[in-house]
């Protein structure tokens, strides 16, 4: 029975490029994926894998150089008009990684949050500003009045609440959140986490999740894609991919994962992906394959026979 979810967010084929047209480098490679709208997706990989460019190519901080990305039925990569640019930038906000370097230490909270209201277009007075300014950041757990401080003030996890208080007030549908908690402290870490899920109830909201973590990704997110040097490699539903794991580099990121038992840390065995281990050949490229329902993986035949062998 096919899934009549609908497909906020739609990824297809997309290659992102940086360099020289004579000496490109290919950060993304030929990526295909797709998001339920208010679901929370999680991409992962080492760092360099590319997929904080990924998000960055949605938002259209990055061109394209090939492939599609859809936002609700319309394509938002490439030129597009001024009136969808700016249903854009309302209805998809980002948090970065960085709460330190994201916001603007010379400027007060008051104004990092609102800035966005400040685009062409959207007529508010400066009444109606200042309480949606105190909402945003009631909403993230933190006081009116520090709207009128400046970000070095505050504690890095506070600092990462004014971000996501930022893109809240544009009342986004699609937030990006790239490593949202990585420079936290741990004890922040279920905080944020906590604050991200109990948002995407009371608003509806639609997440892409990035990070590297997959214990944290498995915490919060409803399929996760598993990308290596610009590949998405494996895609599946949470547990499905804990459960399963079938491709060498996704067994060998889930093997990394600490364990919180001593004993259990000093006798696993770390397993290391070694790219050269895929035998292929002009007969036997490796292609996106569903082996189970909703459970894809990059493989050529003979590997997809011997996943099968592992299910």
């Amino acid at each position: 029975m096919p899934d009549q979810r609908k497909k906020l967010v739609e990824v297809q084929d997309l290659t992102v490029q940086f360099g020289s047209r004579r000496h490109p480098f290919t950060a993304v490679d030929h990526a295909s994926f797709h998001i339920y709208q208010g679901e929370t997706f999680g991409l992962v990989g080492e760092s360099g894998s590319g997929k904080t460019t990924i998000g960055r190519a949605i938002i259209r901080i990055h061109p394209t150089a090939s492939g599609k990305v859809l936002f609700d039925g319309k394509q938002i990569n490439g030129p597009i008009s001024r009136e969808l640019d700016r249903e854009v930038t309302r209805r998809i906000q980002m948090i970065f990684q960085d709460p330190m370097s994201s916001l603007n230490e010379r400027a007060k909270v008051d104004y990092i949050v609102s800035e966005g209201l400040y685009a062409p277009g959207r007529k508010i007075s400066e009444a109606q500003r200042r309480e949606m300014v105190d909402k945003a950041l009631c909403d993230v757990g933190l006081l009116p009045e520090f709207a009128s401080r400046f970000p070095h003030e505050f504690s890095g996890g506070q600092r990462q609440r004014i971000g996501i208080a930022r893109a809240l007030i544009m009342e986004p549908d699609f937030i990006i959140a790239d490593e949202p908690i990585s420079a936290l402290d741990v004890s922040i870490r279920a905080q944020v986490l906590n604050l991200l899920s109990q948002l995407q109830k009371e608003r509806g909201l639609t997440y892409l999740f990035i990070a590297h973590d997959l214990s944290v990704v498995r915490f919060i997110c409803d399929r996760i894609a598993v990308i290596h040097k610009g590949k998405i490699v494996e895609l599946a539903e949470s547990e499905e991919l804990f459960a399963h794991p079938l491709h060498p580099y996704t067994r060998a990121l889930l093997s990394a994962i600490p364990q919180p038992d001593p004993i259990a840390e000093r006798n696993k065995k770390l397993l290391v992906y070694d790219p050269a281990c895929h035998r292929y050949s002009e007969t036997n490229r490796p292609g996106w394959e569903e082996i189970l329902p909703g459970h894809f993986v990059l493989a050529s035949r003979e590997e997809l026979e011997e996943y099968r062998e592992l299910l």
